[in-house]
């Protein structure tokens, strides 16, 4: 599989994930995925960000190199993003089962889509 095929899958997976699955996750795992303790907004937050981030890498998997923005935003962001949650995490001892589980997916999305966007590119 070329390295354009294999960015557009990765684009429909982590797109139906952002979409469907943090909230799933979220309610499988809350010390995984749901920030905060008891009650919390979070999670609705995160979700609302994140299906809607969804959406558009689903649309950019049609084309990834007309998205190539969103795409680099979307691993940009991760890596930030899951630096500070692990910052969070590794300070306050009630969040460090984020450190097994929304932490690492973060820089396993970036790590992805960072690789696969760069050969694509590189292809191209």
């Amino acid at each position: 599989m070329n390295a354009d095929r294999l960015l557009r899958v990765a684009l429909i997976v982590v797109g139906l994930i952002f979409i469907f699955g943090i909230y799933l996750l979220g309610i499988v795992w809350p010390s995984g995925w749901q920030w905060g303790y008891g009650h919390s907004h979070y999670l609705m937050m995160i979700i609302g960000v994140y299906a809607t981030l969804g959406v558009f890498l689903l649309v950019a998997s049609r084309n990834p190199q007309a998205h190539r923005s969103l795409i680099w935003f979307t691993v940009w962001s991760s890596v930030v993003h899951g630096a500070i949650m692990a910052e969070q995490a590794i300070r306050d001892p009630m969040e460090t089962s984020h450190l097994m589980a929304d932490v690492p997916a973060l820089f396993l999305v970036a790590i992805l889509l960072g690789v696969l966007m760069w050969r694509a590119e590189k292809a191209a």
